[in-house]
């Protein structure tokens, strides 16, 4: 479980997060969503720290990430795999190579103990048999899945997805949605989502969290969504006539 507590954030004298608290819950993929610049990437910022909050404190599993020290910080950070809006591939390296990242980075692995791990998040992605391609060589979702076998490579407890389905055609979302979803069972991890897509929110998400001009305007699950009469929230869902008839279906 992550919980925030009261988290703030400005730049300047523009107020970005403003006393933002929520909990994101174990086992279960927690969407944040909001139009852009509504503050979910700062907030998904502070919450790795990426940026320090001017108020407030972060807790991975009740302990206050925000008053660790570094050294601290990097032992939390073993824990938490990163799912990067464009990818975020090493062009230079094999698709193996690229999963061995983290595991270089911040395990005792000897080689044959990461290239076996390797194998094993390949595999749960369903790209056996691409380790020695590079990340140019394959299409858009065949990335995103080496993306995300690089971020479970670690077994981590805490998953981060920003913008998953970003740049992905239809069908494509719909896999890699289920995959976070499937992972996200299969580990127990506490997954984040920060998105705007609503084919994802419907399709994946446990938990909403709405963020209007700094602020949490909604809490719920997907059927509490659906008949909110957020007026601000309703704005932002039904933007498509898709979305318009699924809510005059739930209600």
């Amino acid at each position: 479980m992550i919980e925030l507590k009261n988290i703030s954030k400005s730049f300047g004298k523009h107020n970005v997060i403003n006393n933002v608290s929520a909990i994101f819950e174990k086992g279960k993929v927690n969407f944040i969503i909001g139009r852009s610049g509504s503050g979910k990437s700062v907030l998904t910022k502070c919450t790795v720290g990426l940026l320090e909050p001017d108020e407030g404190h972060v807790f991975y599993d009740g302990r206050d990430f925000t008053a660790m020290n570094r050294r601290q910080r990097k032992e939390i950070r073993k824990e938490i795999g990163m799912l990067f809006q464009g990818g975020a591939l090493f062009d230079s390296m094999t698709v193996e190579e690229n999963i061995k990242f983290p595991l270089k980075m911040f395990s005792d692995m000897d080689d044959e103990a990461m290239s076996s791990r390797v194998a094993d998040c390949l595999t749960r992605v369903e790209l056996e048999g691409h380790g020695d391609k590079y990340p140019g060589e394959l299409s858009g979702g065949m990335q995103k899945r080496v993306g995300i076998a690089r971020a479970i490579s670690m077994n981590p407890k805490y998953l981060f997805c920003d913008e998953p389905n970003s740049g992905l055609d239809p069908q494509t979302a719909i896999v890699i949605d289920n995959l976070i979803v499937d992972i996200t069972r299969e580990y127990g991890m506490t997954t984040v989502v920060v998105s705007h897509d609503m084919n994802s929110v419907i399709e994946a998400s446990d938990t909403i969290h709405f963020i209007h001009e700094g602020e949490i305007a909604f809490k719920g699950d997907n059927a509490e969504m659906m008949v909110s009469d957020s007026e601000t929230l309703n704005d932002f869902i039904y933007a498509s006539k898709l979305m318009r008839k699924l809510r005059d279906k739930a209600k």
